[in-house]
């Protein structure tokens, strides 16, 4: 398979990366993986996500009981693992909300499980952050189809991952967030040297420890929860990782957004009857509001509980809300700050919290 020439390739794996199933000196890979095609079989079975769990040897002769305690006791690992990748996913999270607040937007880019959690936690930012819908996309390979029918053949090309990040105007003020639990697929792989290439922050998220296989990025988050109780199926331990990280990823961002007031989605999309009772709630508990007012003020301030909860407090009307959000925000802390405002049920402070 031919690749761009403009576009680096990974760097080949050293004794530890992927190990030929043929002949090979030192049992190393000799091409780069983009050159993986379905003539050419690679053994992974050293790879953390591809080993067997030697606690579900017998998974297909326990009763029902046994089957779910071994699930419920192992699935304490993703925790673990994302706890233990507490300094890359800081490092991630400032380095995307830098780059949102010059303009750029986030990408979650995968195949198969990975890229569909990828997927699910970018739709959940409009309606959570009421973001644009453009803000936090979720790319597949195979686009929205392989979202219900699974397409993973396409993660073995290369330049796939880089085409679907063209099509949608990538560049060099943006976030890649490039998901493969096992870090070897060719579609991640070449998305994230493209990223590297044209000075856009890209960061891998993985599952198997960087001496396994190293990935082309600038922040390198490894989730490492180890074998699966069902031999490499990474969408349970390794998938509930991901899906951990991703939400840090997304909430901590949008929380940099000025996105959040204490710990209320003040900039929740208003959009059905949950939602809306939502927003009435946070107006009841932070401005002292009645529903009848809250509901009156939400209506005014055109379904924005933001810019509610500043007409609230600084009693001023909507267009005055606009100009001070848009002069001293986007926060609604700095925006109450600079108009001398308070709000009358402020969250607790940090130090006053109960531990």
């Amino acid at each position: 398979m031919e690749t761009d020439p403009a576009v680096p390739q990974p760097q080949e794996p050293g004794p530890a990366g992927l190990r030929a199933a043929g002949p090979g000196p030192g049992g190393t890979l000799a091409e780069p993986l983009a050159s993986l095609s379905g003539s050419q079989l690679w053994s992974r079975g050293h790879l953390l996500t591809e080993q067997a769990n030697a606690l579900s040897e017998n998974l297909d002769q326990l009763d029902t009981a046994a089957l779910v305690e071994l699930f419920c006791e192992n699935d304490r690992r993703p925790q673990e693992a994302v706890a233990a990748a507490a300094q890359p996913l800081a490092e991630a999270v400032d380095g995307i909300a830098a780059r949102l607040q010059r303009g750029g937007r986030l990408f979650y880019l995968g195949a198969g499980t990975s890229g569909r959690l990828g997927v699910l936690d970018a739709a959940e930012c409009p309606p959570t952050f009421c973001s644009a819908p453009e803000l936090v996309q979720g790319v597949l390979a195979g686009g929205a189809a392989a979202l219900l029918r699974s397409s993973e053949g396409l993660e073995d090309l290369f330049g796939a991952g880089v085409a679907d990040l063209e099509q949608r105007g990538f560049g060099p003020g943006d976030c890649l967030v490039g998901i493969a639990a096992g870090g070897t697929t060719p579609y991640v792989l070449g998305a994230l040297s493209m990223a590297k290439a044209i000075g856009a922050l890209a960061i891998a998220i993985a599952c198997v420890p960087t001496d396994q296989v190293a990935m082309p990025c600038d922040i390198d988050i490894r989730l490492l929860t180890g074998p699966e109780l069902l031999t490499g199926s990474t969408r349970l331990k390794a998938g509930t990782a991901t899906k951990m990280a991703l939400n840090i990823l997304s909430t901590g961002v949008m929380v940099k957004l000025g996105k959040v007031y204490g710990n209320r989605m003040v900039d929740v999309a208003v959009t059905n009857a949950k939602l809306e009772d939502r927003a009435l709630r946070i107006l009841a508990d932070l401005a002292d509001l009645s529903r009848q007012r809250g509901r009156e003020l939400l209506q005014q301030a055109e379904g924005s509980v933001r810019l509610a909860l500043l007409m609230a407090a600084a009693d001023i009307e909507l267009e005055a809300a606009q100009g001070a959000m848009a002069e001293h925000g986007p926060g609604l802390r700095s925006a109450l700050a600079a108009l001398g405002a308070q709000l009358p049920a402020s969250p607790v402070p940090a130090e006053s919290a109960a531990p």
